[in-house]
Order: structure tokens, then sequence, then C-alpha cells
């Protein structure tokens, strides 16, 4: 969890920043193949200016955001062909009258923006349909003959289709390249995770250290379901799972439980750097993490690339000196069973707690690393095979006409904001019309491109691509002034677009500032204009950047702040649930079979807290006088976070719980829980002051003696039994880390409520 940096410097440069990630180079090269051809067609037959059209289509549909399976890849592909030789089509026809062609625009706009209710793919598409509708009715757009609109259609259809077959024919040499990728992602989001978790070993006081982990948490859950749902998709609706494909989704459901286990690592990590023991074997602890990370790169680096793993034997001998380290602490704090306190039993037993975790976590990633030797080799283990593999379940997905029903309304914020781009869309044509402004569509398409549903996220697009653009301005009128040579001027081009598209995943800033050169050289390739077109673009973008935030400032807003109250309710209502089922498990081992509603409930509190997180960034990014007060917001998300992370320690440790040594207390602490959290988000629900707390340390208090009581008769028997797992040796092991997660729920819980009487203040 990043939060905004309020310091108006500082949120200027946050926009500026490099995603985690490298350049995506094969996206460069294709770029350059998709519009090399129809560049280099129109210079050898000396019809620039018509190749144009086919340039921009391929393009636009290149530019299309088609992550996941071959088929929803040629699905969009087609789709986008289709639809941007429709628009052109449909500007051509309108392009004559301004007052046909308004309506016209506002229409287009209007129903493309609504294709956002169908997902990620079907919103990219239409946003790219749009683009090439403002820029066809003013620039390519004439009405002239029918035979001439049939030859220009013809051409937008054959660089769409250039770039589709290009695109496809890549893809289709290896189908399941999508889902590898995917999951080759996710390890490799999960080696940042644990990266980060061995600087908390080695500097458990770093105050900025618990966003910057909450942030690559969500990093890794999103890659996840990215992952369950590409995987699905190619396996389960286009052909049955193979053994390949069974592979990959064992190493997608264990990247799971190791995001669950160092989940909990950092909790245990947290509780027992306020000990004086820690230090002993931080040093060990950070290495066996550090050497995880390592390993779980290198697993990342294999998946992608279909090699075998890579040898782990730097990871087992970290391993093996921690454990050694540990036997040594542990022997000299239990030869001085005379002085011994206490205190210092019950921090042997949570460095043990780590030690055990660490072994299991170095023994997961053998396991994958095994997975990931025979993914490559096309073997399979019986491990593997008798592994109960369940595939994701598939949501059930509403009929496109239910869906369009449903958000038909004001209440829907993706129809508002359709209507809202529609009609700032529109009046920037209107005024680009009427006052016959030079290259005007520029205007249009800034704002197309900068409106997004929410004000947080148009400023921020907006800042980005003005800011870029005006950079990108310079460096364009800097090549016009100093290169003459039309074919230089196509090499600079191309490289422009070649590094621009690379980039393009790791910064919007950055791409905007390669592509504006780019489409400068392209406009003085095509046609004239030299260097005063990059002046027009910066002035247009800078008029299209204050439509859109007027635009999304005044035009249906509907602030985070109004909406906040509602995510945050669903948030602790999932969290809530999640707890139920664990603590179900401790109260009734016997029943103990609930695995899949835990994981389930996990990932589902995983996923809210994500949404949460979202909600409070937006929040952070509106207007001042709109946000109100933020630094409660802000104690909410860590301290819902830190709730998450204790009950799922809790998890983990089910593991390991028999049941046989019960504390009353637990129960009526749990029930307990269960009733503040409810009365917290019907708080939020109802906008009203939740209930005073009651008599949490109480419970607490009953437990804390009994844990004792456990810990002195453990130390009298160690002289006999040092070694020998006797009763209370378990009920130690088993009740000490149960104890110590329930006082931090409760202080979490304490510290949720007090924010949220503040809120509802």
């Amino acid at each position: 969890m990043s939060f905004t940096d309020k310091r108006p410097l500082g949120w200027f440069l946050q926009q500026f920043q490099l995603q985690p990630g490298k350049p995506a180079i094969a996206s460069g090269l294709r770029s350059l193949f998709i519009l090399g051809v129809p560049i280099g067609i129109g210079i050898i037959t000396d019809h620039a200016a018509e190749s144009a059209i086919a340039t921009m289509a391929a393009w636009f549909v290149g530019m299309v955001n088609v992550d996941g399976a071959y088929r929803q890849r040629a699905i969009a592909m087609i789709a986008a062909t289709i639809g941007v030789t429709l628009m052109f089509l449909i500007a051509s026809l309108v392009s004559s009258h301004l007052w046909l062609a308004i309506p016209t625009t506002f229409l287009v706009i209007f129903i493309t923006g609504l294709a956002s209710l169908y997902g990620n793919v079907a919103a990219s598409v239409s946003l790219i349909t749009s683009i090439m509708f403002v820029i066809s009715l003013a620039r390519f757009a004439s009405f002239s003959n029918l035979s001439t609109l049939i030859q220009e259609c013809g051409l937008c259809l054959a660089g769409g289709t250039w770039t589709t077959v290009l695109s496809l024919g890549f893809w289709a040499v290896r189908p399941d390249v999508p889902a590898i990728q995917t999951v080759a992602n996710c390890y490799l989001s999960l080696s940042n995770f644990v990266d980060l978790a061995s600087q908390r070993a080695l500097n458990p006081k770093n105050q900025q250290w618990e966003q910057r982990f909450l942030q690559a948490q969500d990093t890794v859950i999103q890659n996840l379901t990215s992952a369950r749902s590409v995987w699905t998709t190619i396996w389960t609706r286009e052909r049955g799972a193979n053994l390949r494909g069974n592979q990959l989704l064992v190493l997608i459901e264990d990247i799971n439980q190791i995001v669950n286990s160092v989940i909990a690592l950092s909790e245990l990590l947290a509780i027992a750097s306020e000990h004086q023991l820690f230090s002993r074997l931080q040093q060990e602890i950070q290495q066996v993490l550090e050497q995880s990370a390592i390993a779980l790169q290198m697993l990342s680096q294999a998946i992608a690339k279909g090699k075998n793993s890579p040898h782990l034997g730097d990871l087992n001998r970290s391993l093996e000196a921690l454990e050694h380290q540990r036997q040594v602490l542990r022997s000299q704090i239990l030869n001085q069973t005379i002085n011994a306190q206490t205190d210092e039993y019950s921090d042997l037993l949570n460095l043990g707690k780590i030690t055990a975790s660490l072994t299991k976590l170095v023994e997961q990633i053998h396991t994958d690393a095994e997975i990931v030797t025979d993914l490559s080799q096309g073997k399979q283990r019986n491990s593997i095979a008798q592994r109960d593999i369940s595939p994701p379940a598939q949501p059930e997905r509403s009929t496109i006409i239910d869906t369009l029903r449903n958000n038909f309304t004001f209440d829907s914020v993706l129809f508002r904001h359709a209507l809202r781009l529609a009609l700032i869309t529109t009046l920037a044509e209107l005024l680009a019309s009427l006052f016959q402004l030079p290259r005007g569509y520029w205007i249009t398409l800034t704002a197309l491109v900068a409106l997004k549903p929410n004000f947080g996220g148009t400023s921020q697009t907006t800042v980005q691509r003005v800011v870029g653009t005006i950079l990108g301005a310079i460096i364009g009128i800097a090549l016009v002034l100093l290169v003459k040579n039309s074919f230089a001027i196509a090499v600079c081009f191309l490289l422009l677009v070649f590094v621009a598209m690379s980039v393009r995943s790791l910064s919007y800033s950055l791409f905007i500032i390669l592509l504006t050169p780019a489409i400068i050289l392209l406009l003085n390739i095509i046609s004239s204009g030299g260097w005063k077109v990059g002046i027009l673009r910066i002035f247009d973008s800078l008029a299209g950047g204050v439509l859109a935030l007027l635009g999304s400032y005044l035009l249906f807003p509907r602030w985070e702040r109004q909406q906040l109250p509602a995510q945050l309710e669903k948030t602790i209502r999932a969290n809530l649930a999640y707890f139920q089922q664990v603590i179900a498990n401790y109260l009734h081992p016997e029943h103990n079979a609930f695995a899949d509603s835990i994981n389930m409930l996990r990932h589902q509190a995983a996923l809210e807290n994500a949404n949460a997180n979202a909600a409070a960034q937006r929040l952070f990014s509106e207007p001042r006088h709109i946000q109100g007060e933020i630094e409660p917001v802000m104690t909410l998300m860590i301290y819902i976070r830190g709730f998450f992370s204790s009950v799922t320690t809790l998890a983990e440790h089910l593991r390991e719980f028999s049941g046989e040594y019960q504390f009353p207390e637990v129960k009526r602490l749990a029930d307990t829980i269960v009733q503040v959290l409810e009365n917290l988000a019907d708080a939020l629900g109802q906008g009203q002051m939740p209930q005073p707390l009651p008599a949490l340390d109480s419970y607490l208090e009953a437990i804390h003696y009994q844990i004792e009581q456990l810990h002195t008769a453990r130390l009298s028997e160690i002289a006999t039994n040092s070694n020998t797992l006797t009763p209370t040796l378990q009920a130690v092991r088993e009740q000490t880390p149960l104890s110590t997660e329930l006082d931090r729920i409760v202080n979490e819980i304490k510290v949720l409520h007090c924010v949220i009487a503040r809120l509802q203040e």
C-alpha cells in the first residue's frame, strides 16, 4: 500500500516513477513490424498520405490491451480491426456536416464509453476505436465518392488485419505462452514480496516498510488472480487440462500458500523483533529470506524461458546455518533452567516457530523447483499426479443485456463516466470546429484519453499526458529542425515507437514523452507542418487537459469520500468472515475440514483489502476541500491489513493445532471480537457512531495467566524431559502462538474502533 505523497512536488514526481519490471522488447519489435510495413509501402509507392490510414489502423489495433488466452486475443484484435474500420466509415459519412458530426460524436463516444462495463479488454478496444473516430473525423474522413470511401475503408481494414495476422501468428506457435508468462510474473512479484520480508528481519523499525510490503502483497494477489483467470480460459474453456496445464495450476496454487507463509512470517518477525533474543538469529533469518527471494526470482526466469530449475544450494546452506544457530541458542537458554524466565522461554518458542516456518517455505520452493524442471522437460512426478488438482472456480457471468440494464442509471459510476466522456468530447469537437483550430482534434483526443471515471485518475493522467507531451514536443521540434532527410526521419520515427512501446508497461509518462515526437515526425512524413506542429501539440494538450479536469470536477461527480464508507464496510465484513472461519477451526478442531473455505475467504478478504486501498488512493488524489481528514483513513487501512495478517498467521498455525488443550476464554473473546467487528461494519454502513468497546482485556488477562502457568510448568519439567514431547509442551506450542495473535488482534480492533469513531464524528 503506497499512500500518495501529499506534497505537491512529491506527488508530481510520483507520476513519473517507473513501475517494477523490464522493458517489453518483444512488444517494441512487434510495433516496428506493424508500422514499418505500411509506412515502407507508402514511401516506396509514393502514396505516404494514403498509407497513413493503414498505418493508423495498424498502430491502434496493435495497442489493444489483449493480455489473456489466445482466443481472447484473437477476438479482441478482430473486434478492434472491425471497430476502427467502422469508425472510419461513420466519420467519413458525417464529416461534411457539422450539424451531423456533433451528435454523432456524442453517440459514438457514449456507446463506446459504456463498453468498459464488460471488462478491461472491451474498454481497451472501445478506447482505440474512439480515438480512431476522432482522428478520422478531423484528418482522413471525406465523402467525395463511394469508390474512394470503399478504398479508404479497405486500407483501414488492411492495416488492422496486418496487425492481427502478425500478432496472432506469433502467439499461435505456443498458445499457452500467456499462462506461462502470467505464472512467471507471479513468481517475480512473489520474489519481491519475500525480499521485503527479509528487509523486515534486517531492519524491523523501518516505518516505510509497512506500506511497501502491503503494496507488494497486493501486487502478488492481483497477479495471482490474473494467472488463475488466464489458466481457466485456456484449459477450462478452450480445452481440457493436460500435463502442462496441471503443472502450471499447481505452481499457481503454490503461490497462494507461499504468500500465506510469508504473511505469517512477517507477523512472527514483528513479535520477535521486540525482544532481545531475536538479535541472536536476526542475520541468519534475513539470509534465509534473502536466498528464498533469489530462488523465487530464478524460478520466475526458468518458467518464462522454459529452462530447468536452478540449483538451490545457497538456500539450503542458509537454512542449515539458521537451524544450527537456533539449536545453539536453545541449548544456552535451556541449560540455564534455574535462572530461565518465562519471557525468555516464550521468545525461544517464537524463534522456533519462525525457523519451522522458514523450513516449510524452503521445502515449498524445492517442490516448485522440481515442478518447473518437469514443466521444461515434459515429465510428470507421482507427487503431482497424486495431488488433488481443482481448477479455479469460474464466476457466474451476466448477459450483455442484463449488465447494460443494471448499469443504465446514474447510480452507476461507469454510466456517469460514459455520459461525461461523451459531453466533454463533443464539446471539444464543437469548439475545434467553430473556431477552426488547426489540428484542434488534439484537444479532443487529450480530453478523451485523460478523462477517467474518478477525479484522481483524471488528474493523474492529465498531468502525465500534458507534461509528457510538453517534453516530447520539445524533442520532436528539435528532431524536425535537425533532421532533414526523409529516410532519417522515418528511422527516428520507428526508433521512437520501438522504445515507447517497450516502456509502455513501465511508465505512461515516459511512453507519452517518446510517443509525442514520434507523432510529430509521422505528420512531417505524410504532410507538411514543420516544427510548428510541436507548438500546436503543446497548446492543444493543455486545452484538452483543462477540459478533462473541468468535466471530471463539474459533471456528475461522485466523490470517493461519499463511497469510501461502503467499501470499508465490505472490507471489514470480508475480513470478519475470514476470522470467523479460522477461529471456528480452533474452537471445533474435530470439524477441521474447512481448508477450501478458508482459502476462498482469505482470497476474498485480500481482494477487498486491495479494493479499499485503491479507494483510499482515489480519495487522496481528490481536491483538498473534498478529501476531508485523511489521516484516519490511512490508519484504518494499515490496521485492517494488520488484522488480516494476524488472522492469516492463525490460519497457518492451524496445521499444528490438535485442540486437545482449550482455553474457555478463547471462545468468549472470539464471540466478543465478532460482535465488535459487526458493529463497526454497521456503523460505517449506517453512518452512526460505534457502540462502546466491551471489556476485551479481561479475557486476554485470563488467557495470559494460563499461558504463564503453562510456561512455568514446562520450565520445571525441562530438566527431566527437555527433548520429550510431553502434553505440557504440546499445549505450550499450540496455545502460545494463539495467545500472541489474539493479543495483537485485540489491539488492532481497539485502533479500528477509535478510528471509525473519529470518521463518524
